[in-house]
């Protein structure tokens, strides 16, 4: 590692050079110009393991150069040592507040200036060592965890899979649905990060429709009462299929399935929540899973134009959807409209 030097006084490098010259895996450089040898550190700051500055020089004094070198990224840890005379107690003060770690008395003892220099460089290197090994942990980590995710992805998309084989729609629905719940959760202000996972829980809100007979789930015209209770089950079946994982994704899944039927008003199903106590997840989820439904062909129904499904969401504020939601989703429309008609080709 390199031990930064700086003294204004060729003499006094020389004399500290020297010094160093038995210390271990310490290669010096000196420097008699303050900003030079800030320069020089700003731009080895991975190599330094030690700095070297005295008091009194021109253009910037130690506790200045002290001051830049803790300013520099990555270097609040690197030891800095102020040598000073011995009776200079208020400026060693003023050296420990700027981020001095250390200091050498005048005259400068070479065998002090070895045992401190190798203590300091161990310690800095130690340091490094430490910092290293925390970087590697880091990437581990993330490795471990990105290959979870894939997992856990992988394994949503055969679920979603296995759902496609009883209703051919269900791909393309839930595919323009999690564009649209992103468009929302957008707009509600969600981070990234959250917008990613809620998008990847949505598409699971049908699940339950696994239990729900062809004859029901495919039929062309209008249920009977007795099949749209049937059908209705599928939000508490998405929900026992859904819950208990140790998945926060397929923990969220599991909540939208079950409540992305609810309506604002309180006459949704299947527990008749309202309001706010609908979770959020849900309420949006209700938006996009209804405007895509009534813009696409089904069974049971022709596709609608998308300004009048548009004009059903925003009537539909206050009574079937929440209206942040509603507001959401409307103020994204472009990105609505633009996403609706990248899908053209699934049916939108």
């Amino acid at each position: 590692m390199l031990a930064l030097i700086l003294d204004d006084s060729e003499m006094n490098n020389l004399l500290m050079l020297q010094a160093l010259k038995p210390v271990a895996n310490c290669e010096p450089v000196a420097f008699t110009c303050p900003r030079a040898a800030l320069d020089f550190l700003r731009a080895h700051v991975d190599r330094i393991g030690v700095v070297v500055t005295d008091y009194d020089m021109p253009g910037l004094t130690g506790l200045e150069v002290i001051a830049a070198a803790r300013a520099v990224p990555g270097f609040a840890h690197v030891p800095i040592v102020m040598v000073t005379s011995l009776d200079q107690r208020s400026l060693r003060h003023d050296a420990l507040r700027a981020g001095a770690t250390d200091f050498l008395g005048k005259p400068c003892d070479p065998v002090e200036i070895q045992a401190r220099i190798t203590n300091l460089m161990r310690i800095s290197a130690a340091h490094r060592q430490e910092q290293d090994r925390t970087a590697w942990l880091a990437r581990e980590v993330a490795a471990a965890v990105s290959v979870i995710e894939a997992r856990e992805h992988e394994i949503i998309a055969l679920l979603m899979r296995a759902a496609e084989h009883r209703d051919t729609d269900t791909g393309d629905h839930i595919a323009r649905v999690a564009g649209y719940v992103g468009v929302i959760a957008r707009n509600l202000g969600f981070e990234p990060a959250a917008i990613q996972t809620l998008k990847l829980a949505s598409t699971m809100h049908d699940v339950g429709k696994i239990g729900v007979p062809d004859s029901i789930l495919l039929k062309r015209g209008p249920l009977s009462a007795d099949e749209r209770a049937e059908m209705e089950k599928h939000a508490e079946r998405g929900r026992r299929i859904l819950e208990g994982s140790s998945s926060d994704v397929v923990r969220l899944a599991a909540e939208i399935a079950e409540s992305h039927h609810e309506r604002w008003d309180g006459t949704g199903y299947p527990k008749g929540l309202k309001g706010e106590t609908i979770p959020l997840s849900g309420r949006i989820v209700a938006v996009a899973d209804v405007f895509d439904a009534l813009v696409t062909e089904r069974p049971y129904k022709t596709a609608w134009p998308l300004n009048r499904a548009r004009a059903f969401v925003a009537d539909q504020a206050g009574l079937h959807f929440d209206p942040r939601c509603v507001e959401a989703f409307l103020s994204g429309w472009d990105e609505v409209e633009a996403h609706c008609f990248e899908s053209t080709a699934s049916g939108c």
